[in-house]
């Protein structure tokens, strides 16, 4: 039997449908359900249990309105949500490298459970795979006043008013009883329990990689740099780390939308008698909002309005500030992003239409975009209709300048870091399928069969996506398991020499290749690999002058 002994008792898993040498132990938690006294706190440890714990099924998501393919959807009522799940291989030797992911989904939607992020694939490289379910939305970021404006309360008082004898976290620190970013400290506390649980799986507590992709991606930034998160993991995976950080004052702000479009006050005992479906349907609210409204700002564009807080305690900067004061100190980075990120969220529909000369110059003033940035990209995309220069600009804005940026930030201030750029696109029957948000993923889980993903990567794979997919996989692995992805790190800013990893499928490398050099074949053995044309994909160097702004969700 697949059973495994945790330090809260034992739990049963299953082998994977796709390979039977590999089990998986799913729905597995890691702490305890946060809501009732444990609402808004930080994560509390789970309770023990007798007997065996049968763990073959995903547990709930995180309270969310989005409903996405072959992932379960929450319903009011779902509370046992800090969970994790497990990919092993049955005969592993013991002490196997780990990686964790983290999903992504603007820090409101998405979940473990999600087919693209089914481990099977990575742990038959020798992996120990665990995925992870962490709080979303105003339950995992939403600002709560610690003590009403109001009241004389203490802090150990509010914990006592809010009907519960849970210690105050940090008591006589400057912790608060209600942090802001407790999505992020849940998951420091599904580390935590890796460190502590993970040998009685197969794998190594010293050998851990933290990966994910967009918000995901953002959260094992965030953490890079927490110190509270020291020692957790060696090494990370950054995969479109989404350019979106708050302060104090901006989180206040939100939550007193949040909680006006709910009905309820924006104060400690207001937001704890609205049930979470009430801020999940406020929070949709105040989104279409600003989605609706071409005047509201920033948050027009692409109406995400909840990520990582300044809060003084686990993070007092963003994390490409952090970075580049040296805050990631001995942590590996592998950095990708795609070449077309946000052509995804305008094929989706979250993002604002932009096809009038007079909405591109409102989305420029909006976040404060020199015209020489504009109209570089014009120049550059001679072409293309209006609507792609304002993609391609927000594909940079929010997605790739800032993931490069904290790859080189890390290479300056002393650590390693590599740096890729997924480029692999298709021609279909009614248009092109872009290298856009989201497609490398299933490519590195190795997940291309499933259904689910074939909007992102154009339908069902061909032998050359598959080969692409075991390339990359294997970065992963390789990265894991000897911090050697297999191209060199950076030695200083992408496209001043030095070395950035483009994927592509063999036929692209090979069509890139021959118009490169006037029709001669690529030499045998040779990967694409960047140096000195940082720029190519148009955009680099004009980042570097105009600079990049850092944004607030």
């Amino acid at each position: 039997m697949d059973v495994f002994t945790t330090k809260s008792g034992r739990v049963r898993g299953r082998r994977a449908a796709r390979d039977p040498g590999i089990v998986t132990v799913l729905g597995l938690p890691y702490a305890a359900p946060p809501f009732g006294v444990r609402r808004f706190r930080e994560p509390q440890p789970t309770e023990p249990w007798d007997g065996v714990r049968d763990c073959t099924a995903f547990g709930p998501v995180a309270p969310q309105s989005a409903e996405l393919p072959g992932a379960p959807s929450w319903s009011p009522g779902d509370e046992d949500i800090l969970t994790l799940n497990i990919w092993t291989p049955a005969d592993g030797p013991g002490d196997l490298p780990v990686l964790v992911w983290i999903h992504g989904g603007a820090y409101v939607f998405g979940s473990a459970a999600q087919p693209d992020f089914d481990g099977t694939a990575l742990a038959g490289g020798r992996l120990v795979v665990v995925t992870l379910n962490s709080r979303l939305g105003f339950e995992g970021f939403g600002h709560v006043p610690d003590v009403d404006a109001d009241s004389d309360l203490s802090d150990a008082d509010a914990d006592a008013d809010a009907g519960g004898d849970l210690p105050v976290p940090g008591a006589g620190t400057s912790a608060a009883a209600f942090p802001d970013n407790r999505g992020l400290l849940d998951q420091i506390a599904a580390l935590e329990w890796v460190r502590d649980n993970i040998s009685a799986f197969g794998g190594a507590p010293d050998r851990v990689t933290l990966a994910g992709q967009s918000s995901g991606a953002t959260s094992a930034a965030c953490l890079t740099v927490a110190d509270r998160a020291r020692g957790l993991f060696r090494r990370a995976v950054l995969h479109s780390a989404v350019n979106a950080f708050a302060t104090m004052e901006q989180a206040a702000r939100t939550a007193a939308e949040v909680a006006t479009a709910a009905g309820v006050p924006a104060t400690r005992a207001g937001l704890l008698a609205a049930p979470p479906e009430a801020l999940v349907a406020a929070t949709d609210r105040v989104c279409e909002r600003y989605a609706q409204d071409p005047g509201s700002g920033q948050r027009h564009y692409d109406p995400a309005i909840y990520g990582p807080v300044a809060d003084g305690v686990l993070l007092t900067a963003d994390p490409l500030e952090a970075l580049a004061a040296g805050a990631g100190g001995a942590v590996e980075l592998l950095v990708c992003h795609t070449t077309e990120e946000y052509w995804l969220l305008d094929a989706v529909g979250s993002s604002a239409k932009i096809t009038s000369e007079e909405q591109l110059a409102s989305f420029a003033a909006d976040f404060g975009l020199p015209a020489p940035l504009v109209e570089g990209h014009r120049e550059r995309l001679p072409d293309a209709p209006l609507l792609d220069v304002y993609l391609s600009l927000y594909s940079g804005l929010l997605f790739a300048e800032y993931s490069t940026r904290l790859a080189e930030a890390h290479a300056l201030a002393g650590g390693r870091a590599f740096l890729a750029r997924f480029d692999r696109r298709r021609d279909r029957a009614g248009g092109r399928v872009r290298a856009w948000h989201c497609a490398d993923i299933p490519f590195a889980f190795g997940n291309l069969h499933e259904e689910s993903v074939h909007f992102l990567v154009g339908g069902p794979p061909g032998a050359a996506d598959q080969e692409l997919s075991r390339r990359m996989a294997g970065a992963w692995a390789e990265f894991a398991t000897h911090g050697e992805p297999g191209w060199a790190p950076l030695d200083g800013p992408a496209g001043s020499g030095a070395t950035v990893r483009v994927w592509r499928t063999e036929a692209e490398e090979e069509a890139d290749a021959a118009r490169r050099s006037g029709g001669a074949p690529r030499a045998e053995g040779v990967r694409r690999v960047e140096d000195d044309r940082g720029a190519e994909h148009g955009f680099r160097d004009l980042w570097r002058t105009a600079g990049l702004p850092l944004l607030a969700p």
